[in-house]
């Protein structure tokens, strides 16, 4: 029975988003009909994992997605995001979020013909590196 409770607590948590901290929603702004490709990367800094990177398709272009866990946002607040796509040349799509943003979507690439890997970074909002990911290059 213990087992079963244990079980029920963590169902609930996950239910009401206080599990694992990995992100629920997954749709970039505009198009509706995105799916992840490739494998998850994860920013990590001082031993702790604090963010996700992921690479989506959909409506006809790539997209960056980086999320905040809530554990780390739990603790910090003076920090940003950015995320881009990497086709091999300058970063396609980026975006910059505000302060203490919990996710960011990169804007969509025309690069589904090329090799793209998705990429986030962490910055404190005076300007010093936190962490970064690169998800695996998709072609």
């Amino acid at each position: 029975m213990k087992v079963l409770g244990v079980a029920a607590v963590a169902a609930a948590l996950t239910v009401a988003g206080l599990g694992s901290g990995v992100a629920q929603a997954e749709s970039a702004p505009g198009c509706a009909s995105t799916v992840q490709i490739g494998s998850t990367a994860y920013i990590t800094s001082g031993g702790q994992t604090i963010a996700s990177v992921k690479q989506f398709k959909g409506c006809n272009k790539n997209w960056a997605y980086t999320y905040v866990w809530d554990q780390y946002r739990a603790n910090h607040t003076n920090y940003t995001i950015d995320t881009y796509i990497d086709a091999g040349s300058d970063p396609l799509g980026y975006q910059v979020s505000g302060r203490g943003a919990h996710e960011l979507w990169s804007d969509g690439t025309n690069t589904l013909s090329v090799c793209t890997q998705a990429v986030g970074a962490i910055w404190t909002t005076s300007g010093d590196f936190v962490g970064d990911a690169v998800t695996g290059k998709r072609c």
